[in-house]
């Protein structure tokens, strides 16, 4: 699930204040060493330079000798007694000595070396104090700084979160624009919340009227679409009636009026979809087996002279109670589905107590044409096979709509299964 956009801007801070804190504190601490090592060897090298230039004028001056430094000389003809082990090793510089406790620098002129031993202690101490005061004073300042824009941010950004709150809400069928008038929105809404909240609520009018235009053209499809069809349904059943009617054209006759059953259903099924969710369709109880037996039997023209079985496999069908039509359509195109893409072989539906099964032995579909499969106007072949692609579409939002969800799985060449399971 996103995160909601105050939780980013927190988590975002977050992440900017540990990353600030890392880096603040390394900074520092790299700070602190390279000025311990500047003042470390600035001092020795000064007391180095001190020491020989007073030697110089009197040969006597002592070494340098205090609770925290110690001079050593080592000098040709001249006895070098208490010189500490390893110390003569050392080259010319700033050491550690031994490492972690003392300090060590090594002065070499001409013949004679100095040797000047420190401890660190107070400047390490020093520079700790001041570095640790130092970052704390930086992380305090730098917290503060970053709560506070945080906040403002914070009240920046509610608004807006408030806006999607309320528009989430909304009914699509008869948004309320009513509750984004200016004296409703929060105190601290900016002016571009003002203007996203006017934006909104000129949507809300014409997503409002949009759904009117719709509902009317639904109304006047329904009576003007039923019309002719009407008159196509009696004019056929009047010349049926006729004693003298030739064979030919009574097979034809037929077919239009299968054909214009065919058309009502779809009709139906079209003006179900169109209708707000919560208006129920009429619905009835139904004869399962006896809808799959008409469509079998529809579907046994399609199939022509291939050489293809078509059976009904009646395992117990379920009790429905619904619009006739629906499940006359969903079965419907899936039989012809399976009649379109099966050359030989077989077709049958299976029914049970929680679904309807038609299995095929027809091509069979690939992974990525599955996919596909339910996607309006989506056809395998375009150039083989009849049909606008929108039968499968029809049927998974049929099936949605009723609370019958419908699955396929096929294998290439070998045939595809499609299920409407119900609710039992």
């Amino acid at each position: 699930m996103p995160q909601r956009l105050p939780l980013r801007i927190k988590l975002a801070f977050i992440a900017q204040a540990l990353v600030a804190t890392i880096v603040i504190t390394l900074g520092l601490v790299a700070g602190g060493l390279a000025v311990r090592q500047s003042l470390l060897r600035g001092h020795l090298l000064m007391e180095a330079r001190t020491f020989r230039e007073n030697r110089s004028i009197a040969p006597a001056y002592p070494l340098p000798n205090s609770s925290l430094m110690k001079g050593y000389l080592d000098q040709p003809g001249a006895s070098s007694t208490g010189l500490p082990d390893g110390l003569r090793e050392l080259p010319a510089g700033l050491h550690a000595f031994p490492p972690g406790s003392l300090v060590a620098f090594v002065d070499r002129q001409d013949a004679s070396t100095l040797y000047l031993v420190f401890k660190p202690a107070l400047i390490d101490r020093a520079i700790f104090w001041t570095g640790g005061l130092a970052l704390i004073l930086a992380l305090m300042v730098m917290y503060v700084a970053s709560w506070v824009t945080y906040r403002t941010s914070k009240r920046l950004v509610s608004p807006v979160s408030w806006l999607a709150k309320v528009v989430a809400q909304w009914d699509p069928r008869v948004p309320d624009a009513a509750v984004l008038k200016p004296g409703n929105l929060p105190r601290d809404s900016a002016r571009e919340v003002h203007d996203l909240s006017r934006a909104l609520a000129d949507l809300a009018g014409r997503v409002g009227d949009f759904v009117q235009r719709e509902r009317d053209f639904t109304r006047d499809a329904s009576h003007e679409l039923r019309t002719p069809l009407t008159v196509i349904r009696v004019a056929t059943d009047l010349m049926l009636a006729e004693p003298e009617l030739a064979p030919r054209m009574a097979r034809s006759l037929g077919r239009v009026q299968r054909a214009g059953r065919d058309m009502e259903a779809v009709i139906d099924a079209f003006l179900i979809l169109a209708r707000e969710a919560d208006i129920e369709p009429r619905s009835e109880e139904l004869a399962v087996r006896a809808i799959v037996d008409d469509e079998v039997e529809r579907t046994r023209s399609l199939l022509g002279n291939k050489p293809v079985e078509l059976l009904v496999i009646d395992d117990g069908a379920p009790p429905l109670v619904a619009p006739r039509h629906v499940l006359n359509v969903m079965v419907g195109n899936l039989l012809s589905n399976a009649a379109r893409y099966t050359e030989q072989g077989q077709i049958a539906v299976y029914l049970a107590e929680d679904r309807i099964e038609v299995r095929d032995s027809g091509i069979g579909m690939s992974p990525d044409t599955l996919a596909k499969a339910f996607d309006p106007f989506f056809r395998i072949d375009n150039e083989r096979v009849e049909g606008k692609g929108i039968g499968l579409s029809i049927v998974r939002r049929l099936g949605e709509r009723f609370g019958w969800p419908v699955t396929l799985t096929s294998t290439p060449g070998k045939g595809t299964t499609a299920v409407i399971r119900f609710r039992v």
